[in-house]
């Protein structure tokens, strides 16, 4: 059977999370509009600077839990990279459907609200309860991936 359009930009998105040199959580996101793939990625270390994956992960060692401190961390979300890719290619987003396969922390969605993404599909959940406050303030539709449609 032919995948949905949602699922053939998830599995993208699942592509992308492969790249992914986080210790902690591998994460993928592509950025779409008008059914045409804009950017992609990972998250990871800046370009040019070593991975977690080669020098350990910072937030391990300091004991930082999941979903707090986010400055302390070499690394770079998928959301953000892939908007800091369509900007280094000047390529507009603004309008644009952003699929991740975690839902955004409270940085990627302030990120995604000033660079104008409109719809948010995530696959995994992420506890930022201000995330999802923003989100729905900034009037960012937001839908949680399921795998059950095709067309």
């Amino acid at each position: 059977m032919r995948p949905s359009w949602d699922e053939y930009y998830m599995e993208m998105a699942e592509v992308a999370k492969k790249r992914s040199t986080c210790m902690r959580r591998q994460v993928g996101a592509v950025i779409v509009k008008d059914q045409r793939l804009l950017a992609s990625g990972y998250n990871g270390a800046p370009s040019g600077i070593n991975h977690c994956s080669e020098v350990g992960c910072l937030r391990e060692k300091l004991g930082v839990p999941s979903g707090e401190r986010h400055e302390l961390c070499r690394g770079l979300h998928a959301e953000q990279n892939a908007i800091i890719q369509a900007a280094l290619h000047g390529v507009g987003i603004k309008g644009s459907t952003i699929y991740v396969t975690h839902k955004p922390c409270i940085i990627c969605t302030k990120m995604m609200i000033n660079a104008g993404i409109q719809k948010l599909i995530y696959k995994g959940d992420y506890p930022d309860g201000l995330s999802e406050a923003m989100l729905k303030e900034a009037g960012i539709t937001v839908e949680k991936y399921t795998e059950d449609e095709r067309s």
